[in-house]
């Protein structure tokens, strides 16, 4: 029943990278929802290519998917009898994700509920649709906000360098008056410029 309840809840479409830096909101040990740009959110429309996958076999079924679409991964989880819904899929396929988002041991994940293989050339339509939505809601900057913005993200990145770099999340919380949605485009920029690299999801180094 629980989960029929979370059915109607709408499928928000976002990029793996800023799931990664929403922020967790627990009901005690239980996870309630995940909070980013003001949304609340417990159902997800992603996109990404699997890059892996864990089959567990015996009495306890589980599978374990990992999907990249450019900005970050995360991990597909089924358990039981769902597993063989999925079980499927290879690495190297596209797909299209539609799930509940669950977390569990510090770990943000996705309980899928409906799993689509995909053409390749999907991910870049998918990031040029959200980066689009991204924009017609972002307030309007002039050019000085904007590099002011980029210079003080770029710093805060150089300045962890001798600690092996910053956790996206603590970069939100220093950066407290920027939209945690203006740092991650700017981290984004970094990365696709080649300023910035990810030597893994979530933590950002600079590379200069």
């Amino acid at each position: 029943m629980p989960d029929q309840e979370f059915k109607r809840h709408i499928a928000f479409k976002f990029r793996i990278g800023d799931l990664l830096i929403g922020k967790p909101i627990m009901n005690s040990e239980r996870f309630s929802f995940l909070e980013f740009g003001g949304k609340k959110i417990i159902r997800v429309n992603v996109a990404g290519n699997v890059v892996d996958k864990y089959e567990g076999q015996g009495e306890s079924k589980f599978l374990s998917i990992t999907i990249d679409d450019g900005s970050g991964q995360i991990k597909l989880k089924s358990f039981g009898d769902d597993t063989a819904k999925f079980s499927n899929l290879t690495l190297g396929q596209t797909v299209i994700v539609i799930g509940l988002m669950r977390h569990w041991n510090n770990e943000i994940y996705i309980a899928p509920e409906i799993i689509r293989e995909q053409d390749s050339k999907y991910l870049l339509i998918r990031k040029i649709e959200i980066d689009k939505e991204k924009s017609k809601n972002a307030p309007t900057l002039e050019r000085s906000q904007i590099v002011a913005i980029k210079d003080r993200v770029l710093n805060e990145i150089k300045s962890a360098e001798e600690k092996g770099g910053i956790e996206r999340e603590d970069l939100i919380l220093t950066l407290r008056e920027i939209s945690p949605e203006m740092i991650n485009q700017e981290i984004q920029k970094l990365l696709e410029d080649g300023i910035a690299f990810e030597p893994r999801p979530g933590k950002v180094r600079y590379l200069g």
